[in-house]
Protein backbone atom coordinates (compact mmCIF):
# COMPACT_ATOMS: atom_id res chain seq x y z
CA UNK A 1 0.00 0.00 0.00
CA UNK A 2 3.08 2.45 0.24
CA UNK A 3 3.53 2.46 -3.24
CA UNK A 4 0.02 3.16 -3.97
CA UNK A 5 0.21 5.97 -1.43
CA UNK A 6 -0.44 9.43 -3.16
CA UNK A 7 2.15 10.19 -0.95
CA UNK A 8 4.94 8.48 -2.40
CA UNK A 9 3.53 8.86 -5.96
CA UNK A 10 4.18 12.96 -5.09
CA UNK A 11 7.98 12.08 -3.92
CA UNK A 12 8.78 9.53 -7.07
CA UNK A 13 7.16 12.36 -9.61
CA UNK A 14 9.24 14.64 -7.62
CA UNK A 15 12.64 12.71 -7.62
CA UNK A 16 12.50 11.48 -11.26
CA UNK A 17 12.24 15.32 -12.21
CA UNK A 18 14.76 16.31 -9.95
CA UNK A 19 16.91 13.75 -11.96
CA UNK A 20 15.65 14.44 -15.47
CA UNK A 21 17.33 18.03 -14.97
CA UNK A 22 19.93 17.19 -13.48
CA UNK A 23 20.90 14.99 -16.22
CA UNK A 24 20.07 17.79 -18.49
CA UNK A 25 22.30 20.02 -16.27
CA UNK A 26 25.35 17.83 -17.08
CA UNK A 27 24.31 16.95 -20.89
CA UNK A 28 23.69 20.28 -22.54
CA UNK A 29 26.39 22.25 -22.04
CA UNK A 30 28.07 18.97 -24.08
CA UNK A 31 25.76 19.45 -26.43
CA UNK A 32 26.30 22.98 -27.00
CA UNK A 33 30.01 22.53 -27.00
CA UNK A 34 29.38 19.64 -29.88
CA UNK A 35 26.97 22.73 -31.96
CA UNK A 36 29.44 25.04 -31.91
CA UNK A 37 31.97 22.57 -33.09
CA UNK A 38 30.29 22.28 -36.16
CA UNK A 39 29.49 25.42 -36.66
CA UNK A 40 30.78 28.14 -39.32
CA UNK A 41 32.62 31.23 -38.35
CA UNK A 42 29.99 33.75 -37.87
CA UNK A 43 27.28 32.10 -35.99
CA UNK A 44 29.63 30.63 -33.50
CA UNK A 45 31.54 34.44 -32.92
CA UNK A 46 28.32 36.33 -32.58
CA UNK A 47 27.26 33.67 -29.96
CA UNK A 48 24.24 32.40 -31.75
CA UNK A 49 24.50 28.77 -31.66
CA UNK A 50 23.03 27.39 -28.83
CA UNK A 51 22.23 23.16 -29.08
CA UNK A 52 21.99 22.78 -33.02
CA UNK A 53 25.05 23.91 -35.66
CA UNK A 54 24.56 26.79 -37.66
CA UNK A 55 26.33 26.95 -41.12
CA UNK A 56 27.45 23.01 -40.96
CA UNK A 57 31.19 22.72 -41.29
CA UNK A 58 33.50 20.12 -40.54
CA UNK A 59 36.83 22.74 -40.85
CA UNK A 60 37.28 22.45 -36.95
CA UNK A 61 37.66 18.71 -36.93
CA UNK A 62 39.83 18.60 -40.40
CA UNK A 63 42.24 21.49 -38.59
CA UNK A 64 41.94 19.76 -35.86
CA UNK A 65 42.99 15.98 -36.35
CA UNK A 66 45.45 17.50 -38.88
CA UNK A 67 47.21 18.99 -36.52
CA UNK A 68 50.62 16.85 -35.83
CA UNK A 69 50.58 18.39 -32.10
CA UNK A 70 47.10 17.59 -30.70
CA UNK A 71 47.48 14.05 -32.35
CA UNK A 72 50.55 13.93 -30.82
CA UNK A 73 48.98 15.02 -27.31
CA UNK A 74 46.21 12.45 -27.19
CA UNK A 75 49.04 9.68 -28.00
CA UNK A 76 51.01 10.89 -24.97
CA UNK A 77 47.67 11.27 -22.76
CA UNK A 78 46.85 8.18 -23.63
CA UNK A 79 50.55 6.72 -22.70
CA UNK A 80 49.96 8.91 -19.55
CA UNK A 81 46.89 6.79 -18.93
CA UNK A 82 48.09 3.24 -19.37
CA UNK A 83 51.26 3.82 -17.49
CA UNK A 84 49.93 5.74 -14.38
CA UNK A 85 46.80 3.31 -13.86
CA UNK A 86 48.95 0.33 -14.56
CA UNK A 87 51.58 2.05 -12.11
CA UNK A 88 48.77 2.87 -9.64
CA UNK A 89 46.41 -0.07 -9.64
CA UNK A 90 49.86 -1.85 -8.84
CA UNK A 91 51.37 0.05 -5.57
CA UNK A 92 46.98 0.69 -4.33
CA UNK A 93 46.88 -3.68 -4.56
CA UNK A 94 50.17 -4.41 -3.32
CA UNK A 95 49.97 -1.86 -0.24
CA UNK A 96 46.11 -2.50 0.57
CA UNK A 97 46.41 -6.63 0.68
CA UNK A 98 49.20 -6.10 3.31
CA UNK A 99 47.72 -3.76 5.27
CA UNK A 100 44.00 -5.45 5.02
CA UNK A 101 45.85 -8.28 7.20
CA UNK A 102 45.76 -8.37 11.30
CA UNK A 103 48.22 -6.77 13.39
CA UNK A 104 49.30 -10.47 14.16
CA UNK A 105 50.27 -11.26 10.59
CA UNK A 106 51.81 -8.10 9.88
CA UNK A 107 53.56 -6.59 12.23
CA UNK A 108 54.29 -3.06 12.37
CA UNK A 109 50.53 -2.56 10.71
CA UNK A 110 48.62 0.05 12.26
CA UNK A 111 51.85 2.10 12.13
CA UNK A 112 52.08 1.89 8.49
CA UNK A 113 48.36 2.63 8.00
CA UNK A 114 49.11 5.75 10.22
CA UNK A 115 52.09 6.72 7.71
CA UNK A 116 49.71 6.41 4.83
CA UNK A 117 47.01 8.20 6.57
CA UNK A 118 49.19 11.13 7.18
CA UNK A 119 50.28 11.78 3.75
CA UNK A 120 47.02 12.04 2.59
CA UNK A 121 46.32 14.78 5.35
CA UNK A 122 49.48 17.19 4.66
CA UNK A 123 52.24 16.87 2.04
CA UNK A 124 55.26 19.15 1.17
CA UNK A 125 53.99 21.63 -0.71
CA UNK A 126 54.09 22.37 -4.17
CA UNK A 127 57.76 23.71 -4.48
CA UNK A 128 59.04 20.90 -2.84
CA UNK A 129 57.45 18.39 -4.75
CA UNK A 130 58.84 20.27 -7.81
CA UNK A 131 62.43 20.85 -6.14
CA UNK A 132 62.29 16.88 -6.06
CA UNK A 133 60.86 16.23 -9.43
CA UNK A 134 63.87 18.15 -10.70
CA UNK A 135 66.45 16.78 -8.36
CA UNK A 136 65.72 13.53 -9.82
CA UNK A 137 66.01 14.00 -12.96
CA UNK A 138 62.24 13.44 -14.18
CA UNK A 139 61.60 16.82 -16.13
CA UNK A 140 60.04 17.32 -18.97
CA UNK A 141 59.40 12.89 -19.07
CA UNK A 142 56.33 11.15 -18.73
CA UNK A 143 57.33 9.68 -15.43
CA UNK A 144 56.84 13.27 -13.56
CA UNK A 145 53.33 13.01 -14.40
CA UNK A 146 52.79 9.41 -13.22
CA UNK A 147 55.68 8.77 -10.52
CA UNK A 148 54.27 11.69 -7.93
CA UNK A 149 50.50 10.34 -7.97
CA UNK A 150 51.48 6.89 -8.25
CA UNK A 151 49.99 6.14 -4.86
CA UNK A 152 46.29 7.92 -4.34
CA UNK A 153 45.76 6.93 -0.54
CA UNK A 154 42.29 7.50 -0.74
CA UNK A 155 41.53 4.63 -3.43
CA UNK A 156 44.09 2.39 -1.28
CA UNK A 157 41.95 2.66 1.85
CA UNK A 158 38.51 2.05 0.04
CA UNK A 159 40.32 -1.10 -1.74
CA UNK A 160 41.74 -2.25 2.09
CA UNK A 161 38.63 -2.15 3.41
CA UNK A 162 37.03 -4.41 0.22
CA UNK A 163 39.78 -6.64 1.46
CA UNK A 164 38.92 -6.63 4.66
CA UNK A 165 35.10 -7.11 4.57
CA UNK A 166 34.29 -8.74 1.05
CA UNK A 167 36.79 -11.79 0.90
CA UNK A 168 36.25 -14.45 2.70
CA UNK A 169 38.86 -15.64 4.83
CA UNK A 170 38.30 -19.07 4.33
CA UNK A 171 39.30 -18.37 1.01
CA UNK A 172 42.88 -17.18 1.96
CA UNK A 173 43.21 -20.34 4.53
CA UNK A 174 42.13 -22.37 2.04
CA UNK A 175 45.10 -21.32 -0.49
CA UNK A 176 47.72 -20.74 1.81
CA UNK A 177 46.70 -25.00 3.14
CA UNK A 178 46.95 -25.92 -0.51
CA UNK A 179 50.58 -24.22 -0.70
CA UNK A 180 49.59 -20.78 -2.61
CA UNK A 181 52.16 -17.97 -1.29
CA UNK A 182 50.70 -14.21 -1.10
CA UNK A 183 51.17 -13.07 -4.29
CA UNK A 184 49.51 -16.29 -5.74
CA UNK A 185 46.45 -15.54 -3.24
CA UNK A 186 46.03 -12.08 -4.38
CA UNK A 187 46.42 -12.85 -7.76
CA UNK A 188 43.68 -16.04 -7.61
CA UNK A 189 41.32 -14.94 -4.99
CA UNK A 190 41.40 -11.67 -4.12
CA UNK A 191 42.18 -9.83 -7.89
CA UNK A 192 38.68 -11.88 -9.39
CA UNK A 193 36.32 -11.39 -5.99
CA UNK A 194 37.54 -7.89 -6.13
CA UNK A 195 36.09 -6.76 -9.60
CA UNK A 196 33.78 -3.96 -8.63
CA UNK A 197 36.17 -2.35 -6.03
CA UNK A 198 38.78 -2.54 -9.19
CA UNK A 199 36.77 -1.38 -12.03
CA UNK A 200 35.89 1.79 -9.63
CA UNK A 201 39.04 2.47 -8.54
CA UNK A 202 40.81 1.97 -12.07
CA UNK A 203 37.82 4.40 -13.15
CA UNK A 204 39.15 7.30 -11.05
CA UNK A 205 42.37 6.49 -12.00
CA UNK A 206 41.96 7.01 -15.54
CA UNK A 207 39.62 10.18 -14.91
CA UNK A 208 42.39 11.26 -12.96
CA UNK A 209 45.34 11.20 -15.59
CA UNK A 210 43.12 11.75 -18.58
CA UNK A 211 42.08 15.23 -17.04
CA UNK A 212 44.94 16.38 -15.09
CA UNK A 213 46.24 19.32 -16.70
CA UNK A 214 49.01 21.26 -14.20
CA UNK A 215 52.26 18.98 -13.56
CA UNK A 216 52.47 18.86 -17.46
CA UNK A 217 52.57 22.59 -16.66
CA UNK A 218 54.81 23.10 -14.13
CA UNK A 219 57.03 19.79 -15.14
CA UNK A 220 57.23 19.34 -18.71
CA UNK A 221 59.24 22.38 -20.32
CA UNK A 222 58.66 21.28 -24.33
CA UNK A 223 55.21 21.96 -25.53
CA UNK A 224 55.22 18.99 -28.17
CA UNK A 225 55.75 17.06 -24.82
CA UNK A 226 52.17 18.19 -23.31
CA UNK A 227 49.41 15.50 -23.17
CA UNK A 228 46.11 16.97 -24.19
CA UNK A 229 44.57 18.57 -21.04
CA UNK A 230 47.33 20.84 -20.62
CA UNK A 231 47.73 21.93 -24.45
CA UNK A 232 43.59 22.34 -23.81
CA UNK A 233 44.43 24.42 -21.28
CA UNK A 234 46.94 26.74 -22.81
CA UNK A 235 44.67 27.02 -25.35
CA UNK A 236 41.30 27.77 -23.68
CA UNK A 237 42.72 30.24 -20.55
CA UNK A 238 45.66 31.22 -21.71
CA UNK A 239 44.39 31.83 -25.47
CA UNK A 240 47.71 30.13 -27.04
CA UNK A 241 47.06 28.83 -30.52
CA UNK A 242 50.28 28.37 -31.52
CA UNK A 243 51.14 24.65 -30.67
CA UNK A 244 48.18 23.62 -33.14
CA UNK A 245 47.16 25.71 -35.75
CA UNK A 246 48.49 28.78 -37.67
CA UNK A 247 46.96 31.91 -38.16
CA UNK A 248 45.36 31.76 -41.66
CA UNK A 249 43.77 29.10 -40.63
CA UNK A 250 42.21 31.25 -37.83
CA UNK A 251 41.14 33.35 -40.34
CA UNK A 252 39.31 31.39 -42.26
CA UNK A 253 37.49 29.79 -38.89
CA UNK A 254 36.19 31.01 -35.46
CA UNK A 255 38.74 29.72 -32.38
CA UNK A 256 35.64 29.14 -30.73
CA UNK A 257 34.95 26.37 -33.39
CA UNK A 258 38.13 25.07 -32.77
CA UNK A 259 38.36 24.94 -29.20
CA UNK A 260 34.61 23.37 -29.22
CA UNK A 261 36.25 20.49 -31.75
CA UNK A 262 38.69 20.03 -29.53
CA UNK A 263 36.80 19.62 -26.27
CA UNK A 264 34.82 17.44 -27.13
CA UNK A 265 37.47 15.16 -28.90
CA UNK A 266 39.12 14.78 -25.48
CA UNK A 267 35.43 13.72 -23.80
CA UNK A 268 35.15 11.15 -26.18
CA UNK A 269 37.78 8.40 -24.56
CA UNK A 270 36.35 8.47 -21.35
CA UNK A 271 32.82 8.46 -22.52
CA UNK A 272 33.68 5.04 -24.54
CA UNK A 273 35.18 3.74 -21.46
CA UNK A 274 33.11 4.62 -18.95
CA UNK A 275 29.83 1.99 -20.43
CA UNK A 276 32.35 -0.60 -20.08
CA UNK A 277 33.09 -0.02 -16.29
CA UNK A 278 29.94 0.84 -15.41
CA UNK A 279 27.88 -2.37 -14.49
CA UNK A 280 30.86 -2.68 -12.23
CA UNK A 281 30.96 0.94 -10.68
CA UNK A 282 28.01 1.20 -9.46
CA UNK A 283 28.16 -2.31 -7.69
CA UNK A 284 32.20 -1.08 -6.90
CA UNK A 285 30.31 1.95 -4.71
CA UNK A 286 28.30 -0.30 -2.36
CA UNK A 287 29.78 -3.49 -2.12
CA UNK A 288 30.93 -4.04 1.08
CA UNK A 289 28.80 -1.49 3.04
CA UNK A 290 26.48 -3.54 4.29
CA UNK A 291 28.32 -6.64 6.23
CA UNK A 292 26.04 -9.64 6.47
Amino acid sequence: MTYRSTAYRIFTYCNNTFIVLLALLCLLPLIHVLAVSFSGRAAADANLVTFWPIDFTLEGYRMTLGNGSFVGSILISIQRVVLGTGVSMALILLSAYALSKESAQFRGRNAWAWFFVFTMLFNGGLVPTYILVRNVGLMDSIWALVLPNAVNVFNMILMLNFFRTSVPKSLEEAAFMDGAGHFRTLLSIYLPISLPSLATISLFTIVFHWNSWFDGLIYLMDKERYPLSTLLQTIVVQLDFSAITSAEDLMALSNRTVKSAQIFIATIPIVLVYPFLQRYFVKGIVVGSVKE
